[in-house]
């Protein structure tokens, strides 16, 4: 017994298998809401706009470091992170231990263009490394956009949001760097990995 195929028949079958190709490729990255994206490893951890780690990740008793900010905001650091490909992720929370809604000021996304045209982040961040004298500022991709959470404005009462940073890494026998944000305290923390 054979099967033939119209031409509209192939058509629609190629359609599907090409539809199919493209769902499977761009469905890995997650729920596109943004809320739950982990960084990677890569340049390009980024270009799903709003990414913050899930709030599991990188969670420890506690904090490495608590910089305190304008209107009760806290950012805890709960993990920095050396990975193989040369890059320091940190992990944390921002809190609002206020018992109002407060905006995050827009200085703590930097003042480079190249970050800022792209909107809200944590791009003013930065890593100071005391021992080598050197400072590391948050990576960016291909495309200029901070490889750091994105899109958060506001913090609520009582709210706590997990917030990532990526930068390039210290050299290896560097534990220790401090960690600046724009408005908020400094503070020291010591890199694993």
């Amino acid at each position: 017994m054979s099967i033939r195929f119209t031409a509209t028949a192939r058509r629609g079958a190629v359609a599907l298998l090409v539809t199919a190709g493209l769902a499977v490729a761009t469905g890995c990255g997650g729920g596109g809401d943004g809320k739950a994206d982990k960084p990677q490893a890569s340049a390009s951890a980024s270009k799903a706009g709003g990414s913050n780690p899930s709030a599991q990740e990188g969670q420890s008793e506690t904090p490495l470091a608590e910089l305190k900010g304008t209107g009760g905001l806290l950012l805890q650091i709960t993990s920095a992170q050396r990975d193989s490909g040369g890059f320091v992720t940190v992990n944390g929370d921002i809190k609002n231990d206020g018992s109002d809604s407060v905006v995050i000021p827009a200085q703590v996304s930097g003042d480079e263009t190249e970050i800022t045209k792209h909107g809200f982040s944590l791009g003013g961040a930065t890593l100071v490394d005391s021992k080598g004298k050197k400072r590391y500022y948050v990576l960016r991709d291909t495309d200029g956009r901070p490889l750091t959470s994105t899109g958060i404005t506001n913090v609520d009462a009582g709210q706590t949001i997990p917030v990532f940073m990526q930068f390039p890494a210290p050299p290896a026998d560097t534990t220790e760097v401090t960690l600046q944000l724009p408005t908020f305290s400094s503070g020291t923390i010591k890199i694993s990995g």
